[in-house]
């Protein structure tokens, strides 16, 4: 199973966005995909139609060894796409690992020895603390949706030291394997100077594939689908499905159904 966790300490820059509309994406290929949502605001939960009275078993059992892997994953509406659901109690998961040996290790323990999948997406908290800390250890790689705006560069640059520091310390494998421009405005001068700049530093880490503002980005989680079914014509829906097929260019070959 290839695990990518998806972060940026940042908020609203589009990370549950992507999740969602990336897993889907994979799915579609024939992949099967387990998507964990990380974070307490259980966003990617109900992006997916999954409503707080039917998140029984979350990733905070999963985290603190009060459910297992099977207990905790639920299938979503999409075909080849499982969910291991939030809810706010994983709020206080940082707390209770605080003194456990393994509180940077506790999600990559849990989702070992999970052979059912092909691809595992991790939806991270817009935070650099234990659980965004815990889904890098527990990931092959880490790809950065990154709004473009002014501070955005700033703020990456403190997540990729974040990364390097976790795999010197607990992860050697981890990598980024993409930044992904999301919230992409033609129409402003701004928008891009920030890619420029971004492309320029960074150089083909950087996606071709840009996602753009869209309003049906926007209304689809209050349906309960990701965009790709609520409208899968749209030009936010168009990009994530060019965004999956790059993705997938650079993933290991044998390692996912394309």
């Amino acid at each position: 199973m290839i695990t990518i966790a998806i972060a940026n300490q940042k908020g609203g820059v589009g990370k549950t966005t992507t999740a969602i509309n990336l897993a889907t994406a994979l799915a579609a290929t024939g992949s099967r995909v387990l998507l964990v949502d990380l974070d307490p605001q259980g966003n990617a939960s109900t992006g997916l139609g999954l409503q707080s009275s039917q998140r029984d078993w979350t990733s905070y059992d999963l985290l603190l060894g009060e459910g297992t892997l099977h207990d905790c994953i639920v299938d979503s509406d999409v075909p080849g796409l499982s969910l291991i659901p939030a809810t706010v109690d994983l709020s206080g998961a940082e707390v209770e690992l605080v003194g456990r040996d393994d509180r940077s290790h506790a999600l990559r323990n849990a989702l070992a020895g999970s052979a059912q999948y092909d691809v595992c997406l991790i939806d991270c908290p817009p935070s650099l603390g234990l659980l965004t800390v815990n889904a890098l250890v527990a990931a092959d790689s880490v790809l950065v949706p990154l709004q473009c705006e002014f501070f955005a560069l700033e703020g990456l640059s403190q997540l990729l030291q974040t990364v390097e520091r976790v795999r010197t310390r607990f992860n050697d494998a981890l990598s980024v394997i993409g930044v992904a421009l999301t919230m992409y405005d033609r129409r402003n001068r701004l928008t891009e100077q920030v890619s420029d700049d971004v492309r320029s530093v960074l150089g083909p880490i950087v996606f071709d594939t840009v996602i753009p503002r869209n309003v049906r980005l926007s209304e689809a989680p209050s349906h309960g689908v990701p965009a790709l079914i609520y409208d899968h014509r749209c030009a936010g829906s168009a990009a994530y499905i060019d965004l999956a097929r790059e993705l997938i260019d650079r993933l290991p070959k044998e390692e996912i159904a394309a």
